[in-house]
This record gives structure tokens, sequence and C-alpha cells, in this order.
């Protein structure tokens, strides 16, 4: 009779050592997504993407190529408001 109830004891004692080991993984699991989700609210902050568009705007704004397409953007503009006042004088 021994036999038998020694086999449900070894039984239990692998069901708690699962248990147990499965609360484990479970910790660790809820830990490396806690840092991923407060990696994201950094990443994700609206004014650190604020900040990060304007200084890529302004790298760009300051290359040569950039220059020139603020130029004729700006010459452009300058040209249809000066037709537009233009057409609506007459």
């Amino acid at each position: 009779m021994q036999a038998r109830t020694s086999k449900p004891d070894r039984e239990a004692g692998v069901a708690e050592r699962a248990a147990a080991e499965i609360r484990i993984e479970l910790d660790q699991a809820r830990d490396r997504l806690a840092t991923s989700v407060d990696q994201l609210v950094v990443r994700l902050a609206p004014q650190r993407m604020i900040n990060q568009a304007k200084a890529t705007m302004l790298a760009k704004a300051s290359s040569p190529v950039g220059m020139a397409v603020l130029g004729g953007s700006g010459l452009l503009l300058t040209v249809l408001v000066v037709r537009n006042l233009r057409r609506s004088r007459r």
C-alpha cells in the first residue's frame, strides 16, 4: 500500500514544483512586459516626438538641398500671392 501512496505524493511534488516554476516564469514575464511598456512610454512621449521632429526639420533645412527647397518654395509662394492680388484688383 505504501507504493500506492508514494506515487500520488511524488505526483503532488512534481505538480507543486511545476506550479512554482510557472509562478516564477510569470513573474519574470510580467517584469519584462513592465520594462517594455516603460520604454515605449518614454519613446512615444509627445514632447519627445515634437522635439525630435523639430531637430530633424532643422537639420534638413540647414543642408544645401534644404535651403534650395525652402528658397524655391518661398519664391513660388510669393509669385502666387502677387498673382492672386493682381487678379483680385481687376
